[in-house]
């Protein structure tokens, strides 16, 4: 597939590449920064797809918009208990979300992440990217989930525990905490705090470096370095998720309002014996 094929086809993501075969993606919603719409569910698969496509894509930038790299509204985990998503629509979401992790691993080339701001949502994206970079106003924190009553079952229970260790994984998620940059960097979460105004030099520049590796190189090192990513969502994203879906859909209003009481004017059938 050629650049001008599907470089316009994304309304969540602009796409820039140079000379030198850096793709850079920066992910929004409406020209700010990115929400998980179902829009964007929809469109990160197919986007990772098409980059995977184009050989001339060298290295990937992965960036947000204006002042967070991923942002969860207000009231986010609501819309998932409240009866509007249907159970065919989880079943859709299920395969996208599942597609959207395994497009990711999938990709042939490297992925240099410029975590631009805050991060409170499917921040397991930036965990499963090669180099990470942020910026010293970032921060990690998981709101969709716990915050938001919802299970966490979309692979933050998977990537969180690998970066940070059991204890302070569960701590992280149950208690929607905040970990800012310094301390991401202290923790493994990311490469180098860089200051903002230097961030997308600075990305462009580890891109570059990246570039003058033989792709065959590169490719097979990729694999092999996201070998354990891959072994622990093949074994617990598919739980993770169907539990999410399973107790959002229990909680749907038609299952948890009390049965109709029966009208003092409704006659009692009478006892066919």
């Amino acid at each position: 597939m050629d650049f001008d094929e599907y470089a316009d086809s994304f309304k969540t993501a602009r796409l820039r590449r140079d000379d030198a075969g850096v793709l850079t993606v920066a992910l929004h919603y409406r020209d700010g920064p990115l929400t998980w719409t179902a829009v964007a569910h929809r469109e990160f698969p197919r986007l990772l797809t098409a980059i995977a496509t184009d050989t001339a894509n060298r290295v990937v930038i992965l960036t947000g918009t204006g002042d967070a790299f991923v942002r969860t509204p207000e009231g986010y985990g609501e819309v998932y208990t409240s009866g509007r998503v249907k159970p065919s629509d989880w079943d859709r979401g299920l395969g996208e979300a599942t597609a959207m992790l395994t497009a990711l691993l999938d990709l042939p080339i490297p992925v240099v992440a410029a975590i631009n701001g805050p991060v409170t949502g499917h921040a397991e994206l930036a965990l499963m990217c090669d180099v990470v970079l942020c910026t010293p106003n970032t921060y990690f924190q998981d709101l969709a989930h716990i915050p938001g009553n919802l299970v966490p079952g979309d692979g933050v229970q998977v990537l969180w525990p690998l970066v940070l260790g059991p204890v302070r994984a569960k701590h992280f998620l149950l208690t929607g905490q905040q970990i800012g940059a310094e301390q991401a960097l202290g923790l493994g979460i990311v490469g180098e705090v860089v200051p903002e105004d230097a961030l997308a030099d600075r990305a462009t520049d580890l891109a570059t470096q990246l570039t003058r590796v033989d792709p065959l190189v590169m490719r097979h090192t990729r694999r092999l370095l996201q070998r354990d990513i891959r072994r622990a969502l093949d074994r617990d994203l598919e739980m993770g998720l169907s539990l999410e879906a399973f107790v959002s859909v229990s909680r749907f209003p038609e299952f948890t309002s009390p049965p109709p009481t029966r009208s003092a004017t409704t006659p009692t059938p009478k006892d066919p014996r």
